[in-house]
């Protein structure tokens, strides 16, 4: 393919990319950039070019090797739903913008932890950047097979460089306070992760159905080349020990990257997004890796004997039968890898160096100054300048250091560097006697074996055979050698690195910070790190200062920042959470605490406390003191929450209460309308009775026919009167609890058949086919007597209910896991289903149109329902797949 072409589909790919980010960036709170979906899929950055090229070319050199890195983050990810968000918390009651915000608030606003965190971060990070761009520009030119250009200007990964940069630096600082959300940044990335993947999964598929013929065909052919099962086995202890080790690295890098730490704790728009994110981001790894393996062996095959680079298996392949789209898409999502980590880890490591070196150590005296001439526009302009640096500086290392390592070597560097960040970190999270010194010196003891063990190995070059350092050690001393340290040979350089690095940087922490006691701001944040979710509500309260300050001069600080009309609004804010006057003249420690937070965004913890220190006068506070404080703090966090509970529980009654009240009135007024119902009911037979009697008893010449009429409609009229009050008695008893029920086992086809005999010749005369179905040796618990009415009631309504030509009840018994079911099912009309539940109401014929019924009490089917309760059955109302009515009630089975 011609370079011409590929460099223009990159810039309508990039051009895609702008377009997404700023259609996210102009959406308020969207469905498809605020959802799990998408922070998710962001966190996906932590697939680089390493994971697109590098863990191809691994699992080709070195087999099963590449696993760790991602076994580590797949092994750890349940555990977010506590320690992620316990640091999403942390960040966000505290407006952290950084990882070296974090840690240096957690150790007393340390402005040096913050400074050396940052370097840290900058050491491992620019020469994986740098990695990012060799693997950009090296698989452009395996597309378009053409040499690598010795000029800059010629070298298309100049170009790439500087639109990422000019990308990053508009979309990555549009807000003057770092702890803002970049949804167009966050979008784009989650768009990449998207794209990556299937690019990736599709040439898997590729090579692994179209090239060979399936998995087994690859495994097959793979296993006849040299040193396969040497490189597909874990090997014996040794091995798994380096492999446990290279877990655990993953899983502090998926912490601890400045990339990772961004897009997991900074973007995080709501907590419950962790819960997504611990299935969906282990998945996306899993499915990413699936496809690892084939490409990686199926090179082996395809190239063996040949000199090629591995790690482009996935590109060589395609282009091997000439599948020129194929190898485009492999490319863009090679492309889409690389960049999302050169993006995010950029905005990042500039927040870091603004917030953490610049200000602190460069600008600070002119915040502090009354003439300020730093303002909001002047902080972004540091972080876009800072931002395009720092992805120019790596291009520079790629093109002037070579970086002749593999993009797995330097990423596996740069893991090791950020895991010295780890025991500060965690200790931030989980132990209150965590000092900054013991910080410090962990921080920069563990970076120095760092440095001997595996900088320095590696910039000599790790198979230099004239380096006598690397051969014999440190001035010749064999427990010295930086790959065998005090003898310890067993360890590949990455896993040997990280346990000595490690084993002394947790030490030092530990034995520092138990000799020295921090001061009392350290152990202040110490508690509202770790008892976080004691604080999260009201974490001012729990923030220890003394001194005086004067809340005019705070306010004109944060003016500078925020400007009037904000400062203003967050004043007001503040005044309504904490019930203060608006007009009161000193600050106290709260507004101290709720001022630094405001500030923290823009220029950092560490400044943000220096700045504010500069208009107010502290006093020094005993250890002692802090801790009695801290102890009332928490008394009152009790007390508060205890009457907050108290609170809601007496809303709760008091809601209960009301429910209670609303339903006597409703039973009241139920009571009236039942007894006004009742009166209409017993009213209609006795008032035919009295009519038919009197015309009796006043005309004595009415012919004998007409004189037995009306006998037989006095006759009818009683029954249906006794009738209608046995159902009232009966109702009345079953909804007081005075009716009794005997229960015994009985067949149930044989009591259905019972129902039936008497009413069949009511059935014949409609010309209704009846049809009952079910085992007949089906038994159940009940009351014969009273199931015997049950469905007497839902028979005679069917009756009622069958259409007058092919007339059809079906009455089906069936056995169930735990009871007997029976259903009474009509060709009839059927019910609205909107009155599925009322049909069981008392005299509902009489008060609902939807569903007629033909003369009846309207009692039938409430009894029927207190019956079946009465047998801790249930019953229900539907309709058919014929359109008829349904009424489907269960029993307890033998």
């Amino acid at each position: 393919m011609s370079s011409f072409l590929l460099l223009l589909i990159l810039s309508i790919y990039l051009g895609a990319l702008f377009f997404i980010a700023h259609w996210a960036e102009k959406k308020e709170n969207n469905k498809w950039t605020n959802n799990p979906y998408v922070y998710s899929l962001s966190l996906a950055v932590y697939c680089t070019a390493w994971t697109y090229y590098g863990s191809v070319g691994v699992a080709a050199d070195s087999g099963l090797s590449y696993l760790p890195i991602y076994l580590g983050p797949i092994i750890i990810a349940p555990s977010w739903i506590l320690i992620l968000k316990k640091i999403i918390r942390i960040s966000r009651v505290n407006k952290i913008s950084s990882i070296a915000d974090f840690i240096s608030l957690r150790y007393g606003n340390s402005r040096f932890l913050g400074a050396i965190v940052t370097l840290i971060c900058l050491t491992g990070i620019l020469p994986y950047i740098a990695l990012q761009l060799k693997a950009i520009a090296e698989t452009f030119h395996v597309v378009t097979k053409t040499a690598m250009s010795k000029y800059i200007f010629s070298d298309t990964t100049t170009y790439v460089s500087i639109a990422l940069a000019l990308f990053a630096s508009y979309y990555g600082t549009r807000y003057a306070d770092a702890s803002e959300k970049r949804k167009g940044i966050v979008t784009a990335v989650a768009m990449e992760s998207v794209l990556k993947l299937v690019f990736f999964v599709t040439v898997g598929i590729y090579v692994t159905f179209f090239v060979f013929d399936g998995f087994d065909d690859i495994y097959q052919k793979a296993s006849l080349l040299e040193r396969f099962q040497e490189k597909n086995t874990i090997g014996g202890l040794p091995q798994a020990i380096n492999w446990f080790l290279l877990c655990v690295l993953s899983m502090f890098a998926i912490f601890l990257l400045p990339r990772q730490f961004q897009v997991a704790v900074i973007e995080n728009n709501r907590e419950n997004h962790i819960n997504t994110a611990i299935w969906l981001f282990p998945l996306y790894l899993l499915i990413f890796n699936l496809f690892v393996y084939p490409i990686a062996w199926g090179g082996n095959i395809l190239f063996e004997g040949k000199e090629v680079n591995s790690d482009v298996y996935s590109l060589l392949i395609p282009q091997l039968f000439d599948n020129k789209t194929m190898t485009v898409l492999v490319f863009l999502g090679g492309f889409s890898a690389a960049i999302s980590m050169i993006v995010v880890s950029s905005i990042g490591l500039s927040t870091m160096i603004t917030n953490n070196i610049l200000i602190p150590y460069n600008l600070l005296g002119r915040l502090k100054s009354e003439d300020q001439t730093i303002s909001n526009k002047t902080i972004i302009n540091s972080r876009k300048i800072g931002i395009f640096l720092l992805i120019m500086l790596s291009y520079f290392m790629y093109r002037f250091f070579g970086l002749d390592y593999n993009l797995v070597s330097i990423g596996m560097v740069a893991f090791v560097i950020i895991a010295q960040l780890a025991p500060a970190f965690f200790g931030a999270l989980f132990w209150r006697r965590g000092s900054r010194l013991g910080a410090v010196y962990s921080i920069i003891i563990g970076f120095l074996i760092c440095i001997y063990t595996l900088l320095i190995p590696y910039t000599i070059g790790i198979t230099n055979i004239n380096s006598t350092f690397i051969s014999n050690g440190f001035q010749n001393i064999p427990l010295l050698k930086p790959f065998q340290l005090f003898g310890l040979d067993y360890l590949d350089p990455v896993p040997h690195a990280l346990f000595w690095s490690l084993l002394f940087n947790i030490l030092t922490y530990i034995s520092v910070s138990v000799s020295f006691k921090g001061n009392y701001r350290e152990r202040n944040y110490a508690e509202m790190f770790v008892d976080i979710n004691k604080y999260i509500t009201n974490h001012e309260n729990a923030f220890v200062w003394k001194g005086t300050a004067y809340r005019s001069d705070i306010e004109k600080v944060l003016i500078r920042f925020l400007g009037e009309e904000r400062t203003k609004r967050a004043m007001n804010i503040f005044n309504l959470k904490y019930s203060i006057d608006k007009n009161e003249a000193l600050a106290d420690a709260r507004l101290i605490k709720f001022s630094e937070n405001l500030l923290t965004g823009h220029i950092g913890t560490a400044s943000a406390r220096i700045l504010i220190s500069s208009v107010a006068k502290e006093e020094k506070i005993s250890l002692p003191e802090v801790l009695k404080i801290l102890e009332e703090s928490k008394e009152n966090i009790i007390t508060n929450k205890k009457l907050t509970e108290t609170s809601n529980e007496l809303k709760v009654i008091s809601a209960k209460l009301q429910n209670a009240n609303d339903s006597l009135l409703e039973k009241d007024k139920q009571k009236d309308e039942f007894l006004d119902t009742v009166t209409h009911e017993l009213r209609t037979p006795i008032t035919a009775i009295r009519a038919a009697s009197e015309i009796l008893h006043d005309d004595d010449d009415i012919p004998e026919d007409l004189k037995k009429q009306f006998l037989q409609s006095i006759i009818s009229e009683s029954d249906r009167l006794n009738r209608l009050i046995d159902k009232i008695l009966d109702l009345e008893k079953f909804e007081t609890g005075k009716q009794k029920i005997n229960v015994a086992v009985y067949n149930i086809i044989e009591t259905i058949e019972k129902v039936i005999e008497p009413l069949q010749h009511l059935i014949n005369n409609k010309n209704i086919t009846i049809y009952v179905e079910g085992k007949s040796s089906l038994t159940a618990v009940y009351d014969e007597d009273r199931i015997f009415q049950v469905i007497t009631n839902l028979v005679f309504n069917s009756i009622k209910f069958c259409p007058e030509i092919n007339g059809l009840i079906t009455i089906a018994a069936s056995e169930k896991e735990h009871f007997i079911e029976i259903q009474v099912i009509d060709n009839g009309k059927g019910i609205n289903k909107n009155d599925f539940n009322l049909v069981f109401d008392k005299f509902y014929q009489s008060t609902n149109q939807n569903f007629k019924k033909p003369i009846g009490s309207g009692l039938g089917l409430a009894i029927c329902k207190q019956i079946i309760e009465h047998h801790k059955g249930k019953i229900w109302a539907s309709n058919a797949k014929n359109g008829g009515a349904c009424i489907t009630f269960t029993l307890p089975k033998n």
